[in-house]
């Protein structure tokens, strides 16, 4: 197994760590659980860097990674709903979007095209990893209120220059 997918697999171990520290709930637990999911995230840059630079890039990879981004990203969201510092339907706009764009993906795919993480997506995935850890510091709501617009403005953004670029991919004959 390659360096990035080692990569790969430390971070979906770090996931239930993380869980379980937050839940865990010890004097400092929050920082403890916030050291673990920045190693977490900075595993994803890394294994990205290390897959390209390397070429390291595998199938298990391009199946892994993103679904490890997915679930530490998503399993952190529910954290903050659960203790009321994010809304729901922030996660909703987050999970529909990861859905659509993997279902278009497929379908893609299906024809023999590979469509790529663009620029949007990247910023969309490091502004969420930032503002998610932003959310685990003790800092007044409007810096949290921030966080959440910057990441459902960016999911959005991603998400919809996504589809516009790909809409050749859709079969609209159908409708």
């Amino acid at each position: 197994m390659n360096t990035a997918n080692k990569l790969t697999l430390l971070r979906v171990a770090m996931i239930p760590l993380f869980l379980g520290i937050l839940y865990w709930g010890f004097p400092g637990s929050d920082y403890a659980a916030l050291a673990v999911f920045i190693l977490a995230s900075l595993t994803d840059f890394a294994d990205g860097y290390i897959a390209r630079h390397c070429d390291q890039i595998t199938d298990f990879g391009k199946f892994m990674d993103p679904l490890a981004d997915k679930v530490l990203v998503v399993t952190a969201m529910l954290w903050f709903v659960q203790c009321g510092r994010l809304p729901a339907w922030a996660v909703a706009i987050v999970i529909f979007r990861e859905f659509a764009v993997s279902g278009m993906r497929l379908i893609a795919a299906e024809r023999g095209r590979v469509i790529a993480a663009g620029w949007s997506g990247k910023v969309k995935t490091a502004s969420t990893m930032v503002g998610l850890c932003l959310m685990f510091l003790p800092l007044p709501g409007w810096v949290t209120t921030a966080c959440v617009t910057v990441i459902v403005v960016t999911t959005l953004y991603s998400g919809i220059e996504y589809f516009v670029k790909n809409l050749d991919i859709m079969d609209w004959s159908n409708l």
